[in-house]
């Protein structure tokens, strides 16, 4: 008769992480900024199972990442995958939503900060969820240029002021992450980290978040990141958009001599009643709106809002007005044939 055998596993080094999120209501608590440094480094250098992996993006969905942990998580990507020192921006804009209900306004924003002399760099993804309009397709069907690397990145933001660089050139590990929602049928984490990596470290950084709960979060972690400049708003369909209809909240995170300052502000509506969703949801009608061959209130309100708030919080000491005020005026006297 054969002798029972016994078998000794030994734990993988990541269970510790997994473990640390769902020990239970009362066993489990957040990871420490260092162990979510840790953690995501571990992830980045394929030293994770599918399972484990799965599990820990989950597990952090239903509890809701802390800011510790999104600075820890954004820390080791930006020690993973180092974008070049030589390559800076002014406004560091990330894209990761995707339109629905309206067009992306916000494009033509960008385009008005470049032409003033913004440097505007651009992160995104595309494709996660179904039914969106994303930034890299929309870009393309108005005829502009797609990075695919670094050097593209410079010589765009040195040409025409602003490049968009699609997540998977900055890191795979995230891209993939991202591309999990199909499976998961959740977003995840990196979601909302990808929104914070700043690659090149630009001073200012805007955030559109479309739940609110999430905006204190994107403050919090950006105090902890040490931005200069940092702004959170609830943007229509979850990007950098004012949508002109609603009074805006601006959460923002400021780094002075004396620390990190948070604060809120309160823009009103720019209109007294609501517009209904546009119906024309093409290019070629905003194609239209930019050359000036069409009219549509909403997407004019959009565009100056979206871009007043980044001129505000590109010059902390400009006022509400006074920054509606120069984006009206860029709007006024904008490059017709440009798109």
């Amino acid at each position: 008769m054969a002798k029972n055998q016994t078998h000794t596993y030994e734990e993988h080094p990541f269970a510790h992480y997994v473990r640390i999120l769902g020990k239970g209501k009362k066993g489990s608590r957040s990871l420490t900024e260092k162990e979510a440094i840790d953690a995501m480094s571990m992830i980045l250098k394929d030293e994770v199972e599918d399972l484990q992996l799965g599990a820990f993006l989950m597990l952090l969905r239903v509890k809701e990442e802390s800011p510790e942990e999104l600075s820890g998580f954004v820390k080791a990507v930006k020690q993973s995958c180092p974008a070049p020192s030589d390559i800076s921006a002014d406004l560091d804009w990330s894209s990761y939503a995707g339109k629905r209900r309206h067009l992306p306004w916000y494009l033509f924003s960008i385009f008005l900060l470049a032409q003033a002399g913004y440097r505007i760099f651009i992160h995104g993804a595309s494709g996660h969820t179904a039914n969106r309009l994303y930034t890299e397709n929309v870009l393309e069907e108005l005829g502009m240029p797609i990075a695919d690397n670094w050097n593209a990145v410079r010589d765009q933001l040195g040409l025409q002021g602003f490049s968009y660089l699609p997540l998977r050139y900055i890191s795979t590990h995230l891209s993939n992450m991202i591309n999990m929602r199909a499976t998961l049928g959740l977003r995840s984490p990196v979601h909302s980290l990808s929104r914070l990596i700043n690659p090149l470290n630009a001073s200012t950084i805007l955030q559109g978040i479309f739940h609110p709960a999430y905006s204190s979060m994107h403050q919090q972690a950006g105090a902890c990141l040490g931005y200069q400049h940092l702004a959170v708003i609830k943007g229509e369909g979850g990007e950098i958009e004012r949508n002109p209809d609603n009074a805006m909240t601006v959460l923002s995170s400021t780094l002075s001599k004396n620390g990190t300052i948070l604060n809120e502000e309160c823009w009103p509506a720019m209109f007294p009643k609501r517009h209904v969703k546009a119906e024309d949801m093409s290019t070629g009608h905003m194609k239209k709106i930019w050359r000036g061959e069409d009219e549509d209130e909403y997407a004019k309100g959009a565009v100056i809002g979206t871009a007043a708030l980044a001129l505000k919080t590109l010059n902390v000491d400009l006022t509400q007005q006074a920054a509606l005020d120069k984006a009206a005026s860029l709007w006024k006297h904008r490059n017709r044939d440009y798109v």
